[in-house]
């Protein structure tokens, strides 16, 4: 049986390795979660009960995240020393790669996303294996394994999506009722460097446009004053149920945009950074499960089209012929760490 270490930098890594872990720990391999303090990953670690080691902040600016990397090592790899992982894991994580290179350990990087460019180059090289959806844009040679399926579908795969009970009731949403989720974000990451998001102006006029159909609800990374009124108020290990019942995803945070889609919920992302993944070119031209636009204004008229003609067996049809090609990509990471690592 093996020993394995997870690194959590970001919420949605908790979601994407639950399921293995769980299922890897029924069959007798042990584990050990490190995370970093980002957005709502410790209240997510603590909601499934993972017991895991605080890393500390996660660095904002290319700068601190470039002093952070150093101490983040040296800390990575002390608990690494006293554990002695025979794998090291964790999405878009140099520091499990260039630990891993330290202790002679395996390591196995997850990455979906193309234009983070700086964080592929501190990783991927010191890698064993570098695992990606089959419809990532780029080659990182003999190391890059492809599957075929989503990051997303590690957790919102019919095999394992298990609903959160009286969510829509938490927040007074009535049977029936349409509602939307809108997403801002802080464009903080390493690979969002010189980018800007959706402007407040901007964000006021989608608001009012959706509200014309429904309610809005309202995640984001700001604690802006302005929005509160709309600000989700629950537990975010719910967020995938109140998504699975939304009627529309609309904002820039790419990891809603693709999980609403896998959904079946008809998705807008906004990002100055389009054709740079490959996942959301699939979902969006393979699949139509997800529209991309650079500004809020070009989006206005298709989002007015889908309100007022969706259906929800079309979308469900759409999102039938996709996991129709798509794999469970739980049960592929525990036969792949099987096989080749433990």
């Amino acid at each position: 049986m093996a020993k394995i270490l997870v690194d959590i930098g970001h919420p949605a890594h908790v979601h994407f390795f639950k399921n293995f872990i769980w299922e890897m720990e029924k069959r007798g391999h042990t584990f050990l979660i490190t995370a970093r303090r980002k957005e709502s990953a410790f209240e997510l670690l603590n909601y499934y009960g993972f017991e895991f080691i605080d890393l500390g902040l996660n660095k904002k600016g290319l700068l601190n995240k470039a002093l952070g990397m150093l101490s983040n090592d040296l800390k990575l790899l002390k608990i690494s020393k006293k554990f002695k992982p025979d794998v090291l894991t964790g999405i878009g994580s140099p520091y499990i790669a260039q630990v891993s290179k330290l202790l002679m350990s395996k390591s196995v990087l997850f990455t979906d996303t193309e234009h983070a460019s700086l964080i592929n180059k501190l990783s991927v090289p010191f890698s064993d294996y570098v695992l990606t959806p089959l419809c990532f844009l780029k080659d990182f040679g003999e190391r890059h394994v492809r599957y075929n399926g989503y990051h997303e579908l590690a957790y919102l795969h019919p095999n394992l999506f298990k609903e959160e009970k009286g969510v829509l009731k938490e927040l007074d949403i009535k049977k029936n009722e349409k509602y939307f989720l809108v997403r801002s974000v802080s464009w903080q990451a390493s690979h969002d460097v010189g980018h800007k998001g959706i402007s407040k102006v901007d964000m006021e006029k989608i608001i009012k446009l959706l509200e014309e159909y429904g309610k809005v609800f309202l995640s984001s990374e700001y604690d802006d004053t302005a929005f509160k009124e709309y600000i989700i108020k629950m537990h975010p290990a719910k967020i995938h149920t109140l998504m699975a019942h939304s009627s529309l995803y609309f904002g820039e945070g790419a990891t809603m945009a693709s999980e609403s889609a896998i959904l079946g919920i008809p998705s807008f992302y906004i990002s100055p950074l389009l054709g740079t993944m490959g996942n959301f070119e699939e979902l969006e031209k393979d699949f139509e499960l997800l529209f991309s636009f650079r500004t809020v204004n070009e989006s206005l008229n298709n989002i007015k089209e889908i309100l007022e003609g969706n259906s929800r067996k079309d979308w469900a049809k759409k999102r039938n012929k996709m996991l129709d090609e798509k794999i469970d990509v739980t049960s592929f990471m525990i036969k792949f760490f099987e096989r080749n690592l433990v």
